[in-house]
């Protein structure tokens, strides 16, 4: 890996592990300091955002910002209300919903962008080192994954307490239960804006003819709904998007609250529900190499349904497993996450790739995303949020209560939403081709 690629690759492995530093854990922390039933505001903040943020980015980077600066601009601005996240949390007894989720959500508004900003640099500087971007992004961009890994596994084990800072597995206070979280957020954030400051000049794009503002903002794509094969497949992407972040706001959630549980208080499944749940991010770096073989073998609507199936399965080991004899249910919950995640997102950018007309082809791509991250995500965690708080509370920082039902409400959408795309989702594709 040439020098070039080396940056890149340290570029995205600083990109990741700025949201991994607290995406999973964060709603083990907000329970903990009694905001339990606020979780998915937390969780679908980012799908609000992911509406309309990234595209007014994308416009300002088109046109009056190099892309390296502009990211790292909007790494500056999103760590600096992460940072006035932490620095509330730690001067206030009790946190209240209102402050901190503001600070929260303005961090979360510069960041989301800054996912497509950070390809759209990678490519740019490739291109200009006359690179193949098809075959040299890919090993870049796992980069990234590890980094989130490794950000999972630091707040997991690293805790500061009398005698100073030291990292454990059994420890009390560790990161994944505070506002320190937020701080390791904050700091990878800051290094990442100075580096993106320090990486080679990438040109401005300039848009070709006169565009409309719809252009601009990706709605023209729209048009599409109007074929019924496009309506359905945009219809059912949202319907899965509803499953994206239930596992996010309410896994780590989920395992610690059997620490109030005799039987398994003392099970390092429970102590290290972070690190457990990182199993489904190796899982999800791993199953896309198996995305070409499963696409020439079955298809695309056949892959689709397995990533559909796959969340049944996700949501369902969650609800008949626990940190003792089944916790090789939540293992196996972990390792159908990579099939849930990559097959869909892969196989359906592909079907776009195929099916959307060559003028809206980046439109119809950023449309997939929307209903999928955007409007899916957003209603899907609410949606959960409200089933959680109908039957569990929070409790001396933990929230107890009937969380098998729940998940099995959650296994049995996902079951629905798979059956009705089997019937009706009508798409032949030739493999071979």
């Amino acid at each position: 890996m040439n020098g070039i690629k080396i940056r890149l690759a340290i570029m995205n492995f600083l990109q990741y592990a700025v949201w991994g530093s607290y995406l999973i854990s964060l709603g083990q922390y907000l329970a903990h300091i009694g905001l339990g039933s606020d979780i998915p505001w937390f969780y679908s903040v980012q799908g609000i955002v992911s509406i309309f943020m990234p595209a007014i980015i994308g416009v300002m980077g088109d046109k009056y910002m190099q892309p390296q600066k502009l990211l790292g601009l909007c790494h500056l601005l999103a760590a600096s209300f992460m940072a006035l996240a932490y620095h509330y949390c730690m001067t206030t007894e009790n946190p209240e919903f209102g402050t901190l989720f503001t600070y929260y959500t303005l961090s979360v508004g510069f960041y989301m962008p800054t996912i497509a900003l950070s390809n759209t640099v990678a490519f740019s500087i490739l291109k200009q080192a006359g690179l193949d971007t098809v075959k040299d992004f890919p090993p870049i961009r796992v980069l990234g994954t590890v980094g989130f890994i490794a950000a999972m596994w630091f707040v997991n084990s690293a805790y500061i307490n009398d005698n100073g800072f030291g990292l454990s597995l059994v420890a009390d206070g560790r990161f994944q239960t505070n506002a320190n979280q937020l701080a390791v957020c904050s700091l990878i954030g800051v290094v990442l804006a100075v580096y993106a400051f320090m990486l080679p000049k990438c040109p401005l794009t300039k848009s070709v003819g006169n565009q409309t503002l719809a252009q601009k903002f990706g709605l023209d794509a729209f048009v599409l709904f109007k074929e019924k094969k496009m309506a359905l497949f945009f219809l059912f992407s949202m319907l899965l998007g509803v499953s994206l972040q239930i596992t996010n706001a309410y896994a780590s959630t989920f395992i610690s609250h059997f620490a109030g549980l005799s039987d398994y208080a003392d099970s390092f499944v429970v102590k290290n529900s972070t690190l457990l749940i990182s199993l489904s991010q190796i899982s999800e770096a791993l199953c896309i190499l198996l995305i070409p073989f499963f696409l020439s073998k079955f298809g695309i609507k056949k892959v689709m349904m397995i990533a559909m199936f796959a969340w049944v399965l996700r949501f369902g080991f969650f609800g008949i497993g626990n940190p003792g004899s089944g916790v090789w249910l939540f293992i196996l919950s972990m390792i159908v996450y990579g099939v849930a995640f990559d097959f869909f997102n892969v196989s359906g950018a592909l079907f776009v790739s195929q099916e959307a007309p060559a003028k809206y082809q980046s439109s119809a791509q950023g449309l997939f995303m929307l209903m999928t991250n955007g409007i899916g995500a957003t209603v899907g965690t609410q949606a959960a949020g409200m089933v959680v708080n109908h039957f569990c509370r929070n409790e001396g920082g933990t929230m107890v209560g009937d969380w098998s039902t729940v998940w099995l409400i959650f296994a049995a959408y996902a079951f629905v939403v798979f059956a009705l795309f089997t019937v009706f989702f009508k798409y032949e594709h030739v493999p071979q081709k």
